[in-house]
């Protein structure tokens, strides 16, 4: 067993600290971020924030981005979900086996991480951490540096790698002493703990829910869709995403795809509006009475044009705006 270690790092605090404390004991960190279009950390993403933290402490640092793969775990997780559609043992250990993967190939001996012990109510319990640690092959090689005096010792510790004295007992959700430790070791620059995962969202997991239902054969395009907009479910094989300002109309426009239905207002500022699928007659005019309703025009008849991707040529049509029943009855 050599000193090299693989951190799990997603650039907060907790992540940070647990390296800074393994630096010190002169262990050699390789760090390691997992990206995935469920991540809210920042608002530029946590890949950009994990790099600029990882180079804040001098480490290397490996991004992978696990969407595809991960999308199998969140569709079958072996170990169920929380409130909503996050499957959080699971997703823990799929990125530890990433992990463990990473720590052969560099040959590394252990992995570290920021988790706290009871931090998250599912991951982070101590039956849930001796389960990931089971099934992601790292029993004993898992080094939890702010919650290590907690556990029994880990197979570096009880070699003289880790010095077991020099580690924490932090637990619980308080954060006063992650502050004060951080001030300690000289981190300032570091995210607010606001970040957290789409799955846990019960709007986003309402919509993600829709998509497996209706779309099994879905793309990455439609996982990026379902961040933006109002959703709207027109028929089993039709979904509408009207934008809801500038941002969202041209992300809209960014992630369409040839068959594609894009729907404007003629004359009025007003949202774009995208649908997926396939559409009738009754359906189009459907569509145009709610770009009507969320455009300027309020509660009167406008025009509206449609055109089919990739084709340029436009359609007009002529519809009163929905009713805020219609919407509601089918909002996603």
């Amino acid at each position: 067993m050599n000193n090299k270690a693989v951190a799990l790092f997603s650039g907060g605090l907790d992540s940070m600290l647990a390296i800074k404390l393994m630096m010190e004991q002169g262990v050699e960190v390789y760090a390691l971020n997992f990206l995935t279009i469920f991540c809210t950390c920042t608002s530029k993403g946590c890949m950009h924030q994990a790099t600029k933290a990882a180079k804040e402490l001098g480490v290397p640092l490996k991004v992978m981005n696990i969407t595809r793969e991960y999308m199998e775990i969140v569709r079958n997780p072996k170990y169920d979900r929380g409130r909503n559609m996050n499957p959080c043992i699971d997703c823990r250990i799929f990125t530890f086996v990433k992990a463990r993967e990473y720590m052969e190939e560099i040959d590394a001996s252990f992995v570290v991480t920021g988790e706290v012990l009871g931090q998250r109510p599912m991951s982070q319990r101590r039956q849930a951490m001796e389960i990931i640690e089971r099934e992601s092959g790292l029993r004993g090689l898992i080094v939890r540096p702010l919650s290590a005096s907690l556990f029994e010792p880990t197979m570096p510790e009880k070699q003289g790698i880790v010095d077991r004295e020099r580690l924490l007992d932090i637990q619980g959700r308080q954060r006063e002493r992650q502050f004060k430790l951080a001030e300690e070791l000289g981190i300032n620059d570091y995210p607010c703990p606001a970040g957290g995962c789409l799955l846990t969202d019960k709007g986003f997991s309402s919509r993600l829910k829709d998509l497996f239902k209706y779309k099994p054969d879905y793309t990455l395009s439609d996982l990026h869709l379902l961040k933006i907009g109002r959703q709207f479910r027109i028929s089993e094989k039709t979904k509408l995403i009207v934008g809801r300002n500038e941002k969202e109309n041209k992300a809209l426009l960014n992630f369409a795809e040839p068959d594609d239905y894009i729907f404007d207002v003629v004359g009025i500022p007003s949202p774009i509006g995208l649908a997926r699928g396939d559409l009738d007659e009754k359906e189009i005019e459907s569509i145009a009475s709610i770009m009507t309703r969320y455009s300027d025009a309020l509660t009167e008849k406008a025009k509206v044009f449609y055109k089919i991707l990739p084709s340029e040529e436009l359609n007009i049509l002529t519809v009163e705006p929905a009713t805020e029943t219609t919407l509601q009855a089918i909002r996603i």
